[in-house]
């Protein structure tokens, strides 16, 4: 009663070294896929393949930040290039996060293309912490601020994050991470001076650009005026302010407004702000790292509404 009738297949990793411990005297229930797919369903990443496949979109890589893009139905993925050498580990959950976005948009995902790691480090910088993996993907539709007020209405506690001189891919995507382990709506950028989402911001952000809107605004004064209309109340951080962060700044909907380490705030972002603050800290040092100090500011508005 109520029993899921639908078909199940386990997957096999063709270049994993898989124990068949109990297997004895059983037939070997494994299926080509690529070539018999079967009724009613199928393994939707297409195993063992090193043709080449259409590209044009934008290298992701590193476990975290490829599986998400895997199991978003929203990236359009063109190819998923893995080094032999991690097959073991990384093979099945692939397989799982392409079944994760198929079961909602239908689309397969294409081949897994074996590669040695050296290929991969060509493909995505030497540099680059790729982890054995690497997805081509198209990017993401870009949100609008309209987006993030529409998703907060009926909410009275609720926060998003404005970057304000905010350049590094890195840092980005490390405040990214931290915004969206906290529940934040968004992230707020200026286009003009904020990279777009690049395989470093993306492997910093560890999956969170595929869950958390990433938006970039002409006018970062402006977008303050509209978060102010939607009756968020904007708080910007800032080293000389008078008042310090405390346990009752960020109650309710909050616009927390921080600028590079270093730079700071510019002077028309500070006048847009309902509210100046600063962390409260020793002259040990003089600021703290953007993504340090989103953290901070992230905890205290959860805690200010917990």
């Amino acid at each position: 009663m109520g029993q899921d009738k639908r078909p199940r297949w386990v997957v096999y990793a063709p270049m994993a070294k898989r124990k068949k411990q109990g297997r004895t005297g059983q037939r070997d229930k494994r299926r080509d896929f690529e070539n018999q797919p079967p009724e009613g369903g199928r393994d939707h990443v297409r195993r063992g393949s090193k043709s080449a496949h259409k590209g044009g979109g934008n290298w992701l890589y590193g476990v975290h930040a490829c599986l998400a893009a895997l199991a978003n139905p929203e990236r359009d993925v063109k190819r998923i290039v893995m080094a032999s050498q991690v097959a073991d580990d990384l093979e099945l959950p692939v397989v799982d996060a392409a079944n994760a976005a198929f079961e909602i948009c239908e689309v397969p995902r294409p081949n897994i293309e074996w590669r040695d790691r050296r290929e991969l480090d060509e493909l995505v910088g030497r540099d680059a912490v790729h982890q054995g993996i690497c997805v081509e993907a198209l990017p993401l539709p870009h949100p609008a601020i309209e987006d993030v007020i529409q998703d907060a209405q009926d909410r009275t506690s609720v926060c998003v994050v404005v970057l304000d001189q905010a350049t590094d891919p890195r840092n980005i995507g490390a405040v990214m991470r931290t915004a969206a382990a906290f529940g934040a709506l968004g992230v707020i950028v200026q286009d003009k001076h904020a990279p777009d989402i690049t395989g470093a911001l993306a492997k910093a952000a560890s999956g969170a650009v595929e869950r958390l809107p990433y938006i970039k605004v002409t006018n970062l004064a402006r977008a303050l005026e509209q978060l102010k209309a939607a009756e968020f109340w904007c708080v910007g951080f800032d080293g000389h302010a008078d008042d310090y962060l405390s346990a009752k700044t960020l109650q309710g909907r909050n616009a927390l407004v921080l600028g590079a380490e270093g730079a700071g705030l510019r002077r028309l972002t500070r006048e847009s702000c309902d509210l100046l603050v600063k962390i409260p800290m020793t002259d040990a040092v003089e600021s703290l790292n953007l993504s340090n100090a989103a953290a901070i500011a992230l905890y205290q508005f959860q805690q200010s509404n917990a």
